[in-house]
């Protein structure tokens, strides 16, 4: 169920990538295919660089250290166990200098995974609660979900680019007789708003999956609500200082603050209730 709709989603993401790039090529160029499959060619050499560079990206916003065993014996051996326990090799270790308690995954596979840990996760949670964390972090390597959110970025962020490109020519450049202008001004307003709620649809999809990996690969799921509710009431009291919006979905919990139905519709993670009775069935 969870894969039929993570690939519904995909198609609803790329369904819409076609439509606006339809309508770029019919108002650019005068032809509808040529628009779509300039989107194709032009989305090769970002997604590349995505790919490859990704983990690094991510890791210089938050200002996080790659570390050695000797520098923190206790997380080291920690996600070393973990790792084993999902026949994983041993991931990169970072660690994020923020009093904040969170935790995100990066890495275009398990081979270049990179897991980091801010110093406040450390400080209130426990062994068991910290592996519940880890193997929840290391559940998102070993299912791609790094790339998957990858490829969804890519996607919502060539739609949004080109919503942005015709509605800044049509304000500038004059009209197009191609496309009409109201169409012009409904897909610059539409088009980056529901790309944008189906990337996060997507990255909640992949929360509810690692919770439940995790849980069942300790066998303490118990663990991991205690974690869980931790971390959501320290962020909410204290926002993550470092990163960015843009990287958000990467961590455990929500890094972002508020809790109302339009946080809830624009989050990068389901409801923490809601997460936390899925682990209570299991």
């Amino acid at each position: 169920m969870a894969i039929l709709r993570l690939f519904g989603l995909y198609f609803l993401l790329t369904l819409l990538m076609v439509i606006v790039g339809s309508i770029f090529g019919a108002y650019f160029a005068g032809n509808f295919i040529g628009g779509a499959f300039f989107f194709l060619i032009f989305s090769v050499p970002i997604s590349f660089f995505s790919y490859f560079y990704s983990d690094s990206i991510v890791l210089r916003a938050y200002g996080a250290k790659v570390i050695d065993r000797q520098d923190n014996p206790r997380l080291y051996g920690i996600v070393k166990k973990i790792a084993d326990l999902n026949g994983l090799p041993t991931p990169r270790i970072a660690i994020v200098p923020s009093s904040t308690p969170n935790a995100f995954a990066t890495g275009r596979n398990p081979q270049n995974a990179v897991v980091a840990a801010t110093t406040g996760i450390m400080s209130i949670l426990d062994d068991h609660e910290l592996e519940g964390v880890m193997a929840h972090e290391l559940a998102h390597v070993k299912n791609r979900d790094t790339l998957v959110m990858c490829v969804a970025a890519v996607i919502a962020g060539f739609i949004s680019f080109a919503a942005r490109m015709m509605m800044w020519n049509s304000m500038f450049g004059g009209r197009n007789r191609n496309v009409h202008p109201a169409l012009i001004i409904l897909v610059a307003i539409t088009a980056p708003l529901a790309a944008f709620l189906l990337q996060m649809a997507v990255s909640r999809s992949r929360e509810f999956h690692a919770d439940a990996t995790a849980a069942k690969l300790t066998n303490k799921p118990w663990a991991l609500i205690s974690a869980l509710k931790k971390l959501e009431w320290e962020n909410h009291r204290k926002p993550l200082d470092c990163g960015s919006p843009s990287n958000a979905a990467l961590c455990i919990v929500n890094p972002l603050t508020g809790g109302d139905f339009f946080i809830n519709m624009f989050s990068t993670h389901p409801p923490m209730e809601k997460r936390i009775k899925a682990l209570e069935k299991l």
